[in-house]
């Protein structure tokens, strides 16, 4: 027989069989199943928002929800926000945009349960401490019987001093592990800034050229002013003023 490999092993009998820590060498017939069984599992969402206030190559400010300015500095170039179903970068974030980081965390509690176990039949007994069993290829394997263990033979418990060379057992070694599986999915998405609000439809809507206005042309002078009367009625004026005269003088002289 090949020379023997000692490892502790805590078995349980199964009809006529027995619970025992064993030593185990390279070829006994020593067969393991593990299974894993997930239980129920829990969710939690966070969802974090956030406005653009200011961006510089990979350097990005947000305000938060509750009004606290962050500082994410060196933004990797493969981080992508989801803005109406467009991938955009941080090269294309603008100011005004509005950011939302949704992180779904689920738990899962499992149970690691791993099963080892050996057939055979007694071949010899050196209670309390160990007993070697005949496997099904003909070998003898030696085990270990753990301090004060019991054992169920045909409905009875035995000791270690009950087990009898010729019978034939069963043992398993059943180990379960609890461990915790916990996913995270981040999901960056945003929106554009809201266009500016359009004017009132009763009031009028100017749009200034950016190019100036030429100043107006002054007004050509007249070459001749315009004639407003006749002569005529200088020559009247003058008529009445003389004979005016006239009767002036005659008065004098009388």
């Amino acid at each position: 027989m090949k020379k023997a490999i000692r490892k502790s092993l805590v078995l349980v009998l199964l009809v006529g069989a027995v619970s025992f820590a064993c030593l185990v060498n390279m070829s006994a017939q020593v067969q393991t199943q593990t299974t894993t069984t997930a239980h129920q599992a829990s969710v939690e969402t966070k969802v974090d928002r956030a406005e653009v206030v200011h961006v510089s190559g990979n350097d990005l400010v947000v305000k938060m929800e509750d009004g606290s300015i962050r500082h994410i500095p060196n933004v990797p170039e493969s981080a992508r926000v989801t803005v109406n179903g467009q991938q955009l970068g941080i090269h294309d974030l603008k100011v005004g945009m509005k950011l939302e980081r949704t992180i779904t965390t689920t738990t899962t509690p499992k149970t690691i349960t791993t099963v080892q176990s050996v057939s055979g039949k007694v071949w010899h007994v050196n209670p309390p401490s160990s007993v070697i069993l005949t496997l099904q290829d003909g070998k003898n394997q030696q085990f270990k019987i753990p301090k004060d263990q019991k054992f169920n033979v045909d409905g009875q418990m035995v000791d270690a001093w009950g087990l009898k060379k010729g019978m034939n057992i069963s043992a398993t070694k059943v180990v379960e592990v609890p461990v915790t599986e916990v996913e995270q999915q981040r999901q960056l998405t945003g929106s554009m800034p809201p266009p500016p609000p359009a004017p009132p439809a009763d009031e009028p809507i100017l749009i200034a050229s950016a190019e100036p206005m030429p100043a107006p042309a002054p007004a050509a002078a007249p070459e001749k002013l315009p004639k407003t009367g006749s002569e005529l009625p200088l020559v009247g004026l003058l008529g009445l003023f003389s004979l005016l005269s006239g009767f002036s003088l005659r008065a004098f002289r009388k």
